[in-house]
Order: C-alpha cells, then sequence, then structure tokens
C-alpha cells in the first residue's frame, strides 16, 4: 500500500524501528514522528497497531521503546545468531585471558555491526555496545574486515565515503598502506582509535580455512589499555580463536 507522500506503510514502520538507537531507547510519539520523517497522526496510529503486537513497548511516562517480540523475531532467525553461537566458546576462552572488552562484529551496509561483547568489571573503556553500529574506517574491527574484502568492495566504500580515503593512522599511514598492512600481517592493531591510551586489536574471520582468496565474513577483537602487560599475547590468542571459529564454521571434510 502506498501512502499519498510515495512511500508504503512498510516503508514508514521501518523508518519508526530504526529511529531507536543505543542512544535513543525510548521516545515519544512526537520525537518518533519527526524522526521517521511522518505526520503526527499516522506516527500515533502505527504506533498503537505496533504496540498491540508488542513489537514496539509504551512505558508508564508515555514514551515509546523497541518491543520484546521485535527480539524475539530476530533472535530465531538472523544469521548473526548462528555465528554468535558458533563464536561464543571461542570469545570466552579470550576474555578469560585478558579480562578486557571481547567483541565480535560483521560489516553490514558499510557499517561495523557489533553481534556480541563480553567484558569484565574493570575492563577499560569501550564505546562498542551489542548492536552499536561504526564506521568501518574508525575502528581496528572495521579496518580487519576490509582488508580481506574484494577489491571491488573496497573501491565501493571508498566512493560512498570519500573522507574514508582520505584517512591516516599514526602508526601506518595512508588508510590503503594500512590496508596492505592489514592483509600482510593478519591482523589489525591500532592505538586510540576512539579513546586516548586505548587499543584496538582484531583479527578476521574467513568465509573458508583455506584459499588465497578468503574474504572476512566478521572479526574478533579486544580494547585493552595501550600499557597492556599482555599485549604480546594478544595477536596469538586472537587468531588462534579465529582458527577455531573458521573450523567450527567450516569443518574440513573427513579424509579416508
Amino acid at each position: 500500500m502506498t501512502t499519498s507522500s510515495g512511500d508504503t506503510v512498510l516503508d514508514r514502520v521501518l523508518r519508526i524501528l530504526s529511529a531507536f538507537d543505543a542512544n535513543r531507547r525510548q521516545l515519544s510519539v512526537t520525537d518518533l514522528a519527526h524522526l521517521a520523517d511522518i505526520p503526527q497522526a499516522t506516527a500515533y496510529r502505527l504506533v498503537a497497531k505496533l504496540s498491540n503486537e508488542d513489537i514496539l513497548t509504551r512505558y508508564p511516562d508515555g514514551t515509546i521503546g523497541l518491543g520484546m517480540r521485535l527480539w524475539e523475531l530476530a533472535a530465531r532467525s538472523s544469521p548473526a545468531v548462528s555465528l554468535r553461537t558458533a563464536a561464543m566458546p571461542f570469545l570466552d576462552d579470550v576474555q578469560a585471558i585478558f579480562r578486557q572488552h571481547t567483541q565480535l562484529s560483521v560489516l553490514d551496509d558499510h557499517e561495523v555491526l557489533v553481534v556480541e561483547r563480553l567484558s569484565s568489571r574493570n575492563s577499560v573503556v569501550n564505546q562498542a555496545t551489542v548492536a552499536t553500529r561504526m564506521p568501518i574506517h574508525t575502528v581496528s574491527m572495521g579496518l580487519v574486515q576490509l582488508a580481506f574484502q574484494p577489491p571491488h568492495v573496497i573501491d565501493e566504500y571508498f566512493l560512498a565515503h570519500p573522507k574514508a580515503a582520505e584517512m591516516t593512522y599514526p602508526s601506518s599511514g595512508h588508510i590503503t598502506k594500512t590496508l596492505a598492512q592489514i592483509r600482510q600481517e593478519g591482523f589489525a592493531m591500532l592505538d586510540g582509535m576512539l579513546d586516548d591510551g586505548t587499543t584496538g586489536a582484531a583479527v578476521p574471520v574467513f568465509n573458508t580455512l583455506r584459499g588465497k582468496n578468503r574474504t572476512a565474513i566478521a572479526a574478533i577483537s579486544v580494547v585493552i589499555p595501550e600499557d597492556f602487560e599482555q599485549r604480546g599475547a594478544v595477536i596469538p590468542v586472537l587468531m588462534a580463536a579465529s582458527r577455531g571459529l573458521s573450523r567450527a564454521l567450516h569443518p574440513l571434510p573427513d579424509v579416508e
């Protein structure tokens, strides 16, 4: 069904749902109407219908948030759920060793999407939380996945984000040089990307165990203090976890 403005009801519902993020967990209907760019009367009507189905929930103060049924539906069928389930033993191992933020992320629509994060009470500051999205070129877990994409994917990202194509990093220089270094070394380890005094270290999880043209389908990463005592052990531990996850996702056939 197309509305008088030319968009569909589904378009409007998707814009309502997309209005919520980590910093906007509860919104008034007026704010939803503004953020979704729909008339306020329409927003009230759609919010009422979505609330009746528990896709949205209405709080006692009148604000609106995402409902439990939306989470339930996503948890049943999202490809990220299978990836997270397979990754959890390996993430647990990494987090148990370093007791710092340990993350699993994927690339989605030119952004990094955090699928899981494990933390300890005394972990260093970290801006990434579960379901957080970040520009790929601003975090090590994004760069390590971008480095292991086909060339046309990298070109498309730079075309869509021209500022990214101009990025330089203190330890590795221009972004193209940085990506080449990541491909050569097999990991990304960059200081102070988002917060001073922190280091993001990440390794790719590949779509296959063998072959020269492997593509990264995810990344396992940690955020540690720059002066972390176990810094030298971080990459070997992450690589072991990545290999384990890749084997779990793509087991090799039995050889008779």
